[in-house]
């Protein structure tokens, strides 16, 4: 029998797979041969990230409220539903549309799902947030290898996406398999409406420092991230490195960081999340200038296996943090905070590195960009506690 835990890490990893395979490689190639220029085209693959920014953190906050398994199943309804509708669209502005409604999948149900696997244990709660985020990512790999084939061998969008919306189901069955909400508390006459409880959530912890710091972290470490992913292959392809190879220095970075998450969260559940952070940190401000400046492919294989642990790292251990810096009550709200930054520093990525790239290089743009990762560090060094190792010196 699944337990709680192992049913929202498979909801997770299947969700995602579906969700990524709707989005890379037949996304882009179906908004061009709907007539998008590159400037739309751009737009409507960043489409479900803008989703992400505004929706995460009300979707965190009503799950404080309404409970976490009716919120995840709202998520579910958006994986499974709005795949059945890409068949039906004729022109970008509807498929740029579309994919702002397809968007409110990972923006309700990433949030809920990591505020449902935080809340399960604190003890151990950096491991088990690990693997919840390595089996995600598994199904971020999978699903533009399947997509990509699917599209291959059937040269048809709309079988593609009516796969896509099949692969939506079984998220949805296994979250009705959770344990349900416990019921809905009457408010008091005199209480505060739900509307108040839900604002004062999201006041409450949008006004803590140490979770918005935290949380900042991870969105520059991802603008790092999203910038090596994005910009990567231009250099690359631009010093003769052709796209197999390309393709595999990208593998190790994506493998690596699959692989090591589990373990760098339990071992932020033993030696506390903020030297692992700044470990995390420093790799990826260590590496990221010095991809510009090799041209052989090992190398640039082994400095992207580096900067895949650094991610591995990072992401983890400031979930866990989030998670401990935040009281009883007000998990989704903070996850929701810490969704809403995150999917702002990954969005910024490729528009800040082009720019950079675009006026200076790819040399002093992923330079500029390592130093953005290490002013963070070095403020949330001085300016965030580590709450698990202060509770150990106070016992």
């Amino acid at each position: 029998m699944l337990t709680p835990f192992l049913t929202l890490v498979l909801a997770g990893m299947l969700s995602r797979l579906g969700y990524q395979m709707a989005r890379s490689p037949v996304l882009p190639r179906f908004a061009q041969d709907l007539g998008a220029g590159p400037e739309l085209a751009g737009l409507i693959i960043g489409a479900s990230t803008i989703t992400g920014v505004f929706f995460k953190l009300p979707a965190g906050a009503l799950s404080d409220l309404l409970g976490r398994r009716r919120m995840m199943l709202l998520g579910c309804l958006f994986f499974a539903g709005p795949p059945f509708l890409y068949p039906l669209v004729k022109d970008p502005v509807a498929l740029l549309l579309l994919r702002f409604v397809h968007g409110l999948a990972t923006a309700i149900f990433s949030p809920v799902a990591s505020a449902a696997v935080a809340a399960l244990a604190e003890k151990g709660r950096g491991e088990k947030l690990g693997w919840f985020a390595s089996a995600s990512d598994a199904g971020g790999t999978v699903g533009p290898l399947l997509g990509g084939l699917v599209l291959f061998w059937t040269a048809s969008y709309p079988t593609t996406y009516l796969l896509v919306g099949l692969l939506g189901l079984p998220p949805l069955f296994l979250v009705l398999r959770l344990p349900p909400d416990p019921p809905l508390p009457p408010r008091p006459s005199h209480g505060p409406s739900r509307w108040a409880q839900f604002r004062d959530g999201i006041l409450e912890v949008a006004s803590h420092p140490p979770v918005l710091i935290a949380s900042s972290v991870e969105a520059v470490m991802y603008l790092g991230y999203a910038a090596f992913l994005g910009y990567f292959p231009l250099y690359a392809s631009g010093i003769g490195i052709n796209d197999a190879v390309i393709g595999l220095i990208i593998g190790v970075q994506l493998a690596t960081t699959m692989l090591a998450k589990p373990l760098t969260g339990r071992l932020s559940d033993r030696f506390g999340r903020k030297p692992m952070i700044l470990v995390g940190l420093f790799l990826v401000a260590a590496t990221l200038p010095v991809i510009p400046r090799l041209s052989a492919p090992l190398p640039l294989a082994g400095l992207s296996a580096v900067l895949g642990l650094g991610v591995a790292i990072v992401t983890p251990s400031t979930t866990a943090l989030v998670a401990d810096l935040t009281r009883a009550g007000r998990m989704g709200s903070a996850m929701g905070v810490f969704g809403t930054i995150w999917d702002s520093g990954e969005a910024a990525g490729p528009v800040v590195a082009g720019i950079l790239v675009a006026r200076a290089g790819y040399g002093v743009a992923f330079g500029v960009i390592a130093a953005g990762v290490g002013l963070a560090a070095l403020l949330f060094a001085f300016a965030v506690a580590d709450p698990e190792r202060a509770a150990r010196r106070g016992a």
